[in-house]
């Protein structure tokens, strides 16, 4: 009888490698348009499966990080992850603050996913070779829950990697005033603030500005920069969210957005863009109302009277727990 094939072990699970002379090294990845908790969580994650397991990881990107997340490498002296363009059947994958695969690479069912870490609603359509570890969990932030299941190790986390964490934090729960923000999240983040010598507020600041700063990227990739595909009866929307401290900012260049709220819908495959630009601040949503259809979904999801091209909606600031629950055809 032939040799049994050398497998790599990951939580529990066994994998045939390819070849006995190639050392596995796990790809983690979140989803497409990639926030600060959707760059920081992977190079969480894979500094831990790296470091505490002995499992290689490398993190990886599935496009252009917005501002706030650049930001957050360059504060942590963090290396921007590499982009990852498609997978293979050769990969092994870990996919992070998401489970839509509208979200993930076109060939995700092929390749080898190992483990899933979330905290958005299940989309279904991801399709595993075998059992994983699945692990989604009602709080603000993925990198809350990587926390928890680091257990005892979480300890060994270097500044940098503390930093990346707090930064999701923060990010994810708009420094607390997200109502997806649970006692879980604020008090982890406590306590990495204090670990780290930061105040919150101050850091938060600063975050909240590199985000508002989108003065370098294009109309189209502003829409882009932080949105998401969701089908509502029947209807492909990309909604699309802003998060600033400077409203006015982005209000100037209105036009442009509404103009290119079309061609990207187009070119995107979906029949809409919604785009919701949130004022941090004033803890409200501004919609952007281009037709009718945008208008009645505004009417239906929102309970208003969408009688102009911006509509108001009064504490609206989650997408996850506000906007995709409530949108209406």
């Amino acid at each position: 009888m032939g040799d049994k094939p050398r497998t790599t072990r990951y939580e529990g699970a066994e994998f045939p490698d390819k070849t006995s002379d190639v050392t596995m090294t796990i790809k983690v990845f979140g989803h497409k348009s990639p926030d600060t908790d959707s760059t920081g969580s992977p190079i969480i994650w894979a500094w831990f499966l790296s470091e505490c397991r002995g499992t290689p990881a490398e993190a990886r990107l599935l496009g252009e990080p917005n501002s706030e997340a650049l930001w957050m490498l360059s504060r942590w002296n963090l290396d921007r992850p590499a982009h990852l363009e498609d997978v293979t059947d050769a990969d092994t994958c870990v996919i992070v603050d998401t489970n839509n695969v509208a979200e993930l690479p076109a060939h995700i069912n092929d390749a080898r996913v190992t483990e899933v870490i979330d905290h958005h609603m299940l989309q279904g359509g991801l399709k595993t070779r075998s059992p994983i570890n699945i692990t989604v969990r009602p709080v603000a932030c993925t990198a809350t829950i990587m926390h928890d299941l680091m257990g005892d190790e979480a300890a060994r986390m270097p500044e940098a990697i503390k930093g990346a964490m707090l930064s999701c934090i923060l990010s994810d729960t708009l420094e607390f005033r997200s109502p997806t923000t649970t006692d879980v999240d604020r008090k982890l983040a406590e306590g990495l603030a204090a670990d780290l010598g930061v105040a919150i507020p101050d850091y938060a600041a600063e975050m909240f500005a590199a985000k508002s700063d989108v003065s370098s990227y294009s109309d189209a990739e502003l829409l882009r920069m932080d949105s998401k595909e969701y089908d509502v009866d029947g209807t492909k929307f990309r909604v699309s969210v802003m998060e600033t401290t400077s409203p006015s900012t982005v209000l100037a260049r209105k036009k442009g957005l509404m103009e290119d709220m079309v061609t990207v819908a187009e070119e995107d495959g979906v029949d809409q863009v919604l785009f919701f630009l949130v004022d941090i601040l004033a803890e409200e949503s501004i919609l952007f109302v281009p037709n009718d259809l945008v208008r009645r979904v505004a009417e239906k999801s929102f309970g208003v009277t969408a009688d102009s091209d911006l509509v108001s909606l009064p504490g609206v600031v989650s997408r996850k727990k506000q906007i995709i629950p409530a949108l209406k055809v």
